[in-house]
């Protein structure tokens, strides 16, 4: 059976969100736009992908806009979300090891694609540790 992961830009995420489609072509994308270049705003994509996550429509998902910033805030409205916004593919190793991030966030104005496409390679490999990380993990679904 073929990962299902839910996938999301904006306009200036969109060339990225296609190299990773096209990188990656053995998984099974829910793809919840955007389907151009055409100017469009990030919230509408982070919350499509929050909503897909929450709704158990996929378990995992990406999104990108020009800076990865805005999106993932969107993203992370959703409790069910953990997304977090990688620019190298440690970081993406780790969000998964020690944070058990559901979501990564990539900026397509401030990375260039090979480290983008690393990104996502390490995010889908790089299993949950759970451990010591669980308590703390748990921990953020907590109102403060």
């Amino acid at each position: 059976m073929k990962d299902k992961l839910a996938i999301a830009s904006d306009h200036a995420g969109y060339n990225l969100k296609q190299a990773i489609k096209a990188r990656f072509s053995d998984i099974e994308w829910v793809d919840l736009g955007t389907d151009s270049e055409e100017s469009v705003d990030y919230p509408d994509f982070g919350q499509a992908l929050g909503k897909a996550i929450a709704d158990d429509q996929a378990e995992r998902g990406i999104v990108v806009c020009g800076s990865g910033i805005g999106i993932s805030i969107a993203a992370n409205r959703y409790p069910a979300v953990r997304a977090a916004l990688c620019t190298s593919p440690e970081m993406a190793k780790l969000a998964r090891q020690h944070n058990d991030a559901n979501v990564l966030a990539l900026g397509e104005r401030v990375i260039d694609e090979a480290t983008a496409l690393a990104c996502v390679e390490a995010f889908l490999t790089t299993e949950f540790e759970g451990g010591r990380h669980q308590g703390r993990v748990s921990k953020l679904g907590k109102a403060v």
